[in-house]
């Protein structure tokens, strides 16, 4: 794409695409992993509170047989482990994944994700092959380590924890306010930095919007960063860490402000898994959200999974970063807003 260009013409779109979706294969074959393919139309999709599934209907009324409600999958995360409990160890998919969420200049309806997973392994072994993937695309589309945005994917990416991110940018310590406590939250973040509450908000409302507002945008401005250490109980799919329970093994990723990937230590304890889905599903009732069946199958294979890390990527804002456009629709050859029904006054 010629430098400067904002708005790449739909060829040189085409291109860019091929070319990482290419070079991503081309990295993770040459590192053991096995592209794999799951369904897309699952019964149970994610069970993350503030994650809608779009959801359709199977009419089999023609064979005498009630209707069964499906739903497109938000991520093929749930079908992957299954396959990881059945015995492959390093595995992959970029495929298409659906979340009811209107469009905006870094999230499609519809969109690329990388789905990969490692065993034996863990978090730190998937992060590092994350970063390493990063740098290979980001030689192969610029020749250098520093991405046309200005942000470099130098390794290994730094750390910095949840907690550590949050007090540099807000100036309150989330550790002296567990998620029981949202006023005691509301209240802190009013006095540093001026931060209100919104009336019933929960504690994760009132961490979200100061995060959004105050944590994320300057994260990875420079370089390419690993945020690490979630609470706990924002981390459902996630181990704890052994010497502090009130942190998951699980990570995001930054480049330019911008979150690209989350991954985890893969929770292997089917019980425990069933009951932070159990409390997840019981969060969706409250807020009034849909509300899916658990996935039986899944939870079983959780039992069964061995030590793994895994990780989920948003491809299309990784091509956004790599070809140095501002919005995803310049990476997409059909946008969401183009549709008039999600036109939004465009």
């Amino acid at each position: 794409m010629p430098k400067g260009r904002s708005e790449p013409s739909l060829p040189e779109i085409v291109q860019a695409r091929a070319l990482m979706n290419s070079v991503l294969r081309s990295f993770l074959t040459g590192r053991g992993y096995l592209e794999v393919e799951t369904p897309s139309m699952v019964p149970a999709p994610g069970m993350e509170p503030h994650i809608r599934a779009f959801e359709t209907e199977l009419d089999l009324a023609e064979l005498g047989l009630p209707a069964s409600t499906l739903y497109l999958h938000t991520s093929p995360e749930y079908a992957m482990k299954r396959l990881l409990a059945d015995g492959l160890d390093r595995i992959y998919q970029l495929c298409k994944v659906f979340r009811a969420e209107p469009p905006s200049a870094s999230h499609n309806p519809e969109f690329t994700m990388l789905e990969l997973y490692r065993s034996p392994g863990d978090h730190e072994t998937v992060m590092r092959d994350l970063e390493d993937l990063l740098l290979f695309l980001c030689h192969a589309f610029t020749g250098s380590d520093c991405l046309p945005g200005g942000a470099r994917v130098t390794v290994p990416f730094p750390r910095i924890t949840v907690r550590e991110a949050f007090k540099d940018a807000t100036g309150v310590d989330i550790a002296a306010y567990p998620p029981g406590d949202p006023s005691g939250l509301a209240n802190a973040l009013e006095m540093s930095c001026g931060m209100g509450a919104s009336e019933g908000d929960d504690w994760d409302a009132v961490f979200f919007r100061a995060f959004l507002d105050k944590v994320e945008p300057g994260l990875g401005r420079e370089q390419a960063v690993y945020l690490v250490d979630y609470p706990a109980h924002m981390s459902a799919l996630a181990r704890l860490r052994a010497d502090d329970a009130r942190w998951a093994e699980r990570f995001e990723l930054f480049v330019g402000g911008s979150e690209l990937a989350n991954g985890f230590h893969e929770l292997n304890d089917a019980e425990e898994q069933r009951r932070r889905l159990e409390a997840e599903q019981e969060e969706r009732r409250r807020l009034g959200v849909q509300l899916p069946p658990l996935d039986e199958d899944f939870i079983e294979a959780v039992g069964r999974l061995p030590d793994a890390g895994g990780v989920a990527v948003g491809m299309d804002r990784v091509l956004m970063l790599l070809t140095g456009v501002a919005t995803i629709e310049n990476v997409l050859l059909f946008p969401a807003h183009r549709f008039p029904a999600l036109d939004c006054g465009r």
